[in-house]
């Protein structure tokens, strides 16, 4: 299967659009796709807490939403792992460099939030825009985490395989875990309770340990680092390949092949969640959301 396609669609999705180009402010579509798709995930999120709760304890404990804490939520899921990652590798996070990206998230909050009525999360909903996720993912995993570590200064940190797994790792599901950890999204005020992360196989939810993986396919395919290269050369030989050099792949095509990995991992997320490939039993411990 040729990856041309989705290759142009990623140039498209990256390019600026207007009027934000006019005043020489770069936002593209993908990531607008991205702030709105997040911000409507956390509301549906919210009113079914909601409603969970009203059935469980009524209206005892329920605190007044605010839009300051609902975009609080939005910009701790979005930001949160990189100012846990950044101080650590001596790399200001985007937000403090440009205020921009955080701008579009709020925006896409209030948008969100003045939208009448939205439905609940289904299979119907959820399954097309799965493949929306993978892709908007992509972005994130393939290029937007490995530059900074791979560029780095420190020779040490930009030729470390670990260093870039663990900020895949942190800055992926670093501000979902502050979130969680202190109940941003339940209708009750802010208390801290265990993360689902570290709950009994929260290890499994599929938006925790995608992160790494991708980005290490993304290394390996691409030989981001000196380690990944040596990989994928002994790979290619236990496989049999006892030609010339394996050499690395474009890194448009790279992140292309991933986005399509992570919408087929979404998509089988979905349908199990739903009830679609797998019925509920022994496979309900593994949580895959």
């Amino acid at each position: 299967m040729s990856l041309q396609p989705f290759i142009t669609l990623y140039r498209y999705a990256l390019e600026p659009i207007a009027p934000f180009s006019w005043f020489g402010i770069k936002v593209c579509p993908i990531e607008l796709v991205a702030a709105l798709r997040l911000c409507t995930i956390l509301r549906q999120t919210r009113e079914d807490l909601y409603a969970r709760h009203q059935r469980r304890a009524g209206g005892k404990s329920v605190e007044e939403r605010s839009f300051l804490r609902d975009a609080c939520t939005s910009l701790t899921i979005k930001f949160g792992g990189e100012a846990i990652i950044g101080p650590l590798l001596g790399v200001p996070p985007s937000f403090v460099l440009s205020g921009v990206s955080p701008g579009v998230y709020i925006a896409a909050q209030a948008i969100v939030e003045y939208i009448p009525v939205i439905p609940p999360m289904s299979l119907s909903t959820e399954l097309p825009l799965s493949i929306v996720d993978g892709f908007t993912r992509a972005l994130l995993l393939c290029s937007l985490i490995p530059k900074p570590v791979i560029t780095h200064a420190s020779p040490v940190i930009a030729s470390s395989p670990w260093t870039l797994l663990l900020s895949s790792l942190v800055i992926a599901n670093g501000g979902l875990f502050i979130t969680s950890m202190f109940s941003f999204l339940e209708p009750t005020p802010l208390t801290l309770v265990t993360p689902a992360a570290i709950k009994p196989y929260g290890w499994t939810a599929t938006e925790i340990w995608c992160a790494p993986f991708i980005t290490g396919l993304y290394a390996l395919l691409t030989h981001a680092q000196p380690f990944w290269a040596e990989l994928h050369s002994v790979i290619s030989t236990v496989l049999g390949n006892t030609g010339d050099k394996v050499g690395p792949m474009d890194p448009e095509a790279a992140r292309a092949l991933c986005a399509l990995i992570l919408a087929g991992m979404f998509s089988t997320r979905t349908a199990k969640n739903y009830g679609l490939v797998w019925k509920r039993g022994v496979a309900e411990k593994i949580k895959t959301q």
